[in-house]
């Protein structure tokens, strides 16, 4: 075989094997996102049921029992019977309840994510995070004039001292459901009534940004039947000076008149958080 016919050679079986690499190659699209759910599963165990899904390893309820140990955890797992099925029941006592013995002009039991949870649970600039959770006030729920918030987001790090959103309980003629933006603006209001002993669920998308979107729906469990709606597609999400932010679920009530509240519960179940 003369030197240039080998040449030839090598260069057909060249372009050959780059031929069939290319073929070979086969694109693997990135796993879809998966939500993280936690959903009640039974008594006991209940704060461990909860940090294990929120931050393992690591406490995600911030409750009063620091103050109030006699009535044992304020969170319990109950059977409800509109659901079929076992639900959080959150705890708030007028008398004996505070902040975790931090403040004591107001009572706290909550879950959260925070600076120990996995990345895929916290908020960051950018990310699209979906949250879901069903609800059910008591019958005859009595809020705070002041604050008594259901549901958070709050910014970390920063300018983190208030939250960015709020779904907020109010006393009022008559009492009120609010969702507030920057601890500021309310850009919804409904009548409280609408949710006292009835199971909704809430879906809330955002996406992290100076100019973010925002949207929440909650709807009648049992119709469908939609109570309160909003969105906007240019909105803060994040202050500047955050690090990311975080939801948060449960009872934070202002002490400032007490007088105004009473002993109460609301249940919760089917926590979810996916973030794209």
């Amino acid at each position: 075989m003369s030197k240039e016919m080998f040449i030839i050679v090598l260069l057909f079986l060249n372009v050959m094997c780059n031929k069939k690499s290319s073929q070979d190659i086969i694109v693997v699209p990135p796993p879809p996102s998966q939500a993280v759910v936690l959903k009640a599963d039974g008594p006991g165990n209940t704060y461990e049921l909860i940090n294990s899904k929120l931050a393992p390893g690591f406490d995600a309820v911030e409750h009063p029992e620091c103050v109030h140990p006699s009535f044992g955890r304020h969170i319990a797992e109950v059977f409800d019977a509109e659901l079929n099925t076992n639900v959080f029941e959150f705890y708030s006592h007028v008398a004996e309840d505070n902040d975790r013995c931090i403040n004591f002009d107001r009572q706290r039991i909550e879950i959260k994510t925070y600076d120990q949870s996995p990345a895929n649970l916290i908020g960051t600039l950018g990310e699209t995070i979906t949250y879901k959770w069903k609800f059910r006030m008591a019958p005859g729920f009595k809020p705070s004039s002041s604050f008594t918030h259901i549901h958070q987001i709050k910014p970390v790090n920063g300018d983190d001292g208030t939250p960015l959103f709020t779904l907020t309980a109010r006393k009022g003629t008559p009492n009120k459901l609010e969702l507030i933006h920057d601890n500021t603006t309310k850009v919804a209001i409904v009548n409280l009534s609408l949710f006292e002993g009835v199971w909704v669920e809430a879906t809330e998308i955002l996406k992290v940004g100076a100019n973010g979107t925002y949207s929440i729906e909650i709807k009648k469990v049992s119709d469908g039947t939609t109570i309160l709606n909003y969105s906007n597609n240019n909105l803060m999400t994040i202050r500047p000076s955050n690090d990311f932010i975080r939801p948060k679920w449960g009872i934070y009530r202002s002490l400032n008149s007490p007088a105004d509240l009473r002993d109460d519960s609301i249940r919760f179940n089917d926590f979810s958080i996916e973030e794209k």
